[in-house]
């Protein structure tokens, strides 16, 4: 049985207070493993045990978000100012909590000795990165705790493998450029040059390889590596773009053939270069001023506004690649830090406030895009992919900043929107999409030069467009044909396609005073799109819509309940009939899905109001399956179409509620949609033709 290495760890005052997330080493079904704190004389000490994690131990030592945790010794609520106090201090270290074993049967867990602990502290690293971390407190919270350098991010011998392996990644090079053998020397035949030359070229591609496993080894090997308990196995450092404070910690054994072993990175790398062509170039230039797009096709991925980092986020590969490649790639590593002035990045911690950073943005969006229209071919569209989520709450203003600032400096330019793709592309088990609403897709945006002669619309004429466009826009959206129906958690993005299209081919849409319509004026016009007022729904439907845009699950009156639903031509007590709703004691509130009755049937010649079907398939689904829900679906095939229509109302009436649980209800439900409209069709419509003469 060999040691897995994978050892968790917890931070800890010097005062002995614990500080960990979670005591739970695993929860896969006949594996379950957890810590157990023993609290003695001296302090505490931690004991594996098999089986379930009691729910008192699953949270570790939190406390909730007033009081960051509690300390194992006297139960004492510790606040997060303290805890940033002490580590600012220098009073912050680690404890050993476990060590994962690997062996013939699987996972083993097992408690921790002093010796084990001792000889995690006993490395020595001979050289550290000083680099010190960047003043972005939304992205990296380690200097928070008093970790301000990259080489806090690593614990001593995960440092010291890594300053090893860069080492030797100097060594290869200098090997190959030695090297009498044949391989070797004929990798560059053909070109004039001798073969010291060539030999010194093979060896910088060779270190290139290899600088970049080392790199992929640092994203398993860093202190802010984590532990799956429902995995059971290490994630690595970026499961997001952002450098967390770790309160838990997986320090990965690099020498067992998995992630985080250099062999394993080249294997990956090795296959990439096998697969690859070779007709590949890479330049790097400034959008703002480039000439390469002279003529050519240009597919291009933005950055998004302040959504992500990339050139402080790159640092912590840089400050590796650069002790090896520095004396190679003199240019490429000539700085310290990787350049941060010329990134188009609206963060606004890097400038003097808000609007200097939006102003820098915007104008460096609008000279890349203006590149981009001057030099594109003009046979071919411009496709452009974005996948900043929009839909920002600040009162009844549902635009995003983002957007706001992408569209309006592409429209500046000249560009039309003719055409938008929602694409998958991401992951559907990312760890930043695991319980959270994250976007699956990224929109396509294809664009063409708009007409020189282009005229102007009023804001009503480009209302009149929306409301004829958009509906069928809509429905071709959900209804997804050959493919996959747009989830709701894309459905918003998607959207701005057809809606920035009408938009953009004008020269100018003119509000009533004459002035130019904002884009963020058309992007909340698009935005109302999405719900609606609910006129193409059954009078029970609508009222529910209503109540619960107003109300949600909790209670209301039941006399404006009453004057509602009369003004929709239905009645309270109906709808409490139905079981959709509770009333009583002057009160009215909707049912949960979860809360309805199991076993529900619609009844035979009476048309089920969509609101009461969609949310009896929700029940159904979440109990039984898609199955289940297809049969319950094949009993009132009429509501199929506007059911999933609802769904994606109501999904977004939820997101900019912030009820993120309802939400993922909603789009959880539109995902099975097509399993869901299989298992009805194999099942049979009642409604068929086929059923109404038994055959």
């Amino acid at each position: 049985m060999g040691e897995d290495c994978q050892i968790t760890q917890s931070r800890l005052f010097a005062d002995l207070c614990s500080l960990a997330s979670t005591f739970a080493l695993s929860t896969q079904v006949g594996r379950e493993a957890y810590v157990q704190p023993i609290v003695n004389d001296v302090g505490y000490t931690f004991a594996v045990k098999r089986g379930k994690c009691p729910e008192t131990l699953s949270q570790g030592t939190t406390a909730g978000k007033r009081q960051a945790f509690m300390c194992l010794l006297s139960g004492t609520p510790i606040d997060y100012d303290y805890i940033r106090r002490e580590g600012r201090a220098g009073r912050i270290g680690t404890r050993l909590l476990a060590i994962v074993l690997d062996g013939p049967s699987g996972r083993l867990y097992v408690s921790p000795t002093a010796k084990h602990e001792d000889r995690a502290c006993e490395a020595h690293p001979e050289w550290v990165p000083t680099l010190e971390l960047p003043d972005n407190p939304r992205d990296f919270k380690t200097p928070n705790y008093g970790i301000n350098t990259y080489s806090g991010l690593f614990l001593p011998r995960q440092a010291v493998h890594l300053d090893t392996l860069s080492g030797l990644v100097i060594e290869a090079m200098d090997h190959c450029r030695h090297a009498t053998d044949a391989h070797a020397t004929k990798q560059l035949e053909g070109s004039h040059v001798s073969e010291s030359e060539e030999l010194d070229t093979y060896a910088k591609a060779v270190g290139l390889y290899l600088s970049l496993a080392v790199g992929k080894v640092s994203d398993y090997g860093s202190a802010n590596t984590s532990w799956s308990v429902s995995r059971g196995q290490a994630r690595n450092t970026f499961v997001r773009q952002a450098i967390p404070m770790m309160w838990g910690t997986a320090e990965i054994n690099p020498f067992v053939g998995a992630a985080g072993d250099v062999a394993v990175s080249l294997e990956g790398i090795v296959r990439s270069i096998k697969k690859g062509g070779d007709q590949g170039h890479a330049f790097q230039r400034d959008a703002q001023s480039q000439s390469i797009s002279l003529n050519k096709v240009v597919s291009t991925d933005p950055p998004y506004f302040d959504n992500i980092g990339y050139a402080e986020l790159s640092d912590f590969f840089y400050v590796w690649l650069r002790r090896s490649l520095k004396n190679i790639y003199p240019s490429l590593f000539s700085t310290i830090s990787t350049p941060k002035a010329e990134e188009l990045f609206a963060l606004t911690s890097r400038y003097p406030n808000k609007q200097t950073a939006e102003e820098r943005f915007m104008t460096g969006m609008r000279l890349a895009m203006q590149r981009i229209h001057d030099l594109s071919h003009p046979a071919f569209p411009v496709t452009i992919y974005y996948a900043y989520k929009q839909g920002e709450q600040e009162g009844v203003d549902l635009s995003s900043s983002g957007w706001e600032t992408f569209l309006a400096a592409l429209i500046e330019t000249g560009l039309a929107i003719v055409g938008t793709w929602p694409m998958r592309t991401e992951r559907a088990g990312r760890s930043s999409g695991i319980g959270t609403n994250a976007l699956a897709s990224s929109i396509v945006l294809v664009c063409r030069k708009r007409e020189l002669d282009a005229s102007t619309i009023s804001r009503a004429q480009f209302l009149r467009e929306l409301r004829a466009t958009l509906p069928e826009a809509l429905t071709e959206m959900t209804r997804g044909g050959e493919n996959s129906p747009v989830a709701p958690v894309d459905l918003s993005q998607a959207i701005i396609g057809p809606g920035m299209g009408i938009f953009s081919r004008y020269s100018a849409v003119l509000e009533a005073d004459g002035t130019p319509m904002s884009v963020r004026t058309t992007l909340q016009l698009i935005n109302r799109a999405l719900t609606g007022d609910g006129d193409d729904f059954d009078s029970e439907t609508q009222f529910c819509l209503q109540w619960f845009e107003t109300n949600y699950w909790k209670e209301g009156l039941y006399g404006q309940a009453d004057v509602a639903a009369r003004a929709k031509g239905t009645g309270v007590d109906a709808l409490a009939k139905a079981g959709v709703l509770h009333s009583g004691g002057g009160k009215v509130q909707l049912v949960r899905p979860a809360e309805l009755a199991a076993g529900w049937r619609p009844e035979q010649g009476n048309k089920t109001p969509v609101w009461e079907g969609l949310h009896h398939l929700i029940q159904a689904l979440n109990t039984h399956g898609e199955i289940a829900a297809g049969r319950l679906l094949a009993m009132m095939p009429s509501i199929s179409g506007p059911a999933r229509t609802l769904s994606y109302r109501l999904y977004t009436l939820c997101e900019r509620q912030k009820l993120a649980d309802d939400a993922r209800t909603y789009n959880e439900l539109i995902g099975s949609w097509s399993a869901i409209e299989v298992a009805a069709q194999e099942h049979g419509y009642v409604e068929t033709q086929a059923d109404l003469f038994q055959r």
